[in-house]
């Protein structure tokens, strides 16, 4: 007798394994999500039907806050530095020693934010989550005097109560024509 020397190899069907691989792919696609760049939450105020109305604001009530396109900061027209913003910010609203170039009450305040078209959104938004960070420890203060607990802790009536003493009042213009 002779004997057969056939070898016998054993291969596995791989032609689903595309298949499965896309479903894979699709699957994990479909689940994941992709953050997005919110951008800032600021509510534009309503336009109004008539023509613009000019609005009669007292300069003692105003922060005038220039951000040039070389992101230097300058206050009231005077340069200063980025780690000084938010103490001339807080004393601005606060006006602690009732001096006659800032306003009567934190009621009045107004900040006047303008970017120059070369500032870059980094600054851009140091400037204003400093501006947010003042108002932030103001209300926090004023919480912990009138509730004994912080802003975060109210609720909306008593944060609405805050807010009507520290109103968050900015406006944002376009630089001076030169």
């Amino acid at each position: 007798m002779q004997q057969r020397s056939e070898t016998r190899k054993t291969e596995i069907n791989a032609s689903s394994m595309a298949d499965i691989a896309f479903l894979l792919l699709i699957f994990f696609l479909v689940i994941t999500t992709i953050d997005s760049d919110k951008g800032l939450t600021v509510r534009l105020p309503v336009m109004p039907d008539g023509p613009a109305i000019e609005a009669d604001v007292n300069k003692r009530n105003v922060l005038n806050i220039l951000v040039n396109s070389k992101d230097a900061l300058m206050l009231n027209n005077q340069p200063i530095k980025q780690s000084e913003l938010r103490a001339l910010a807080t004393t601005f609203i606060t006006n602690p020693l009732q001096e006659s170039n800032k306003p009567l009450s934190p009621q009045k305040a107004i900040i006047s934010l303008k970017n120059d078209e070369g500032t870059t959104y980094q600054m851009y938004l140091t400037v204003h989550n400093e501006i947010k960070a003042v108002y932030n420890q103001l209300w926090n203060s004023a919480a912990q005097k009138q509730y004994g607990q912080n802003y975060d802790r109210l609720n909306n009536k008593q944060r609405a109560e805050v807010k009507a003493l520290y109103p968050y009042r900015i406006s944002e213009a376009e630089p001076d024509a030169e």
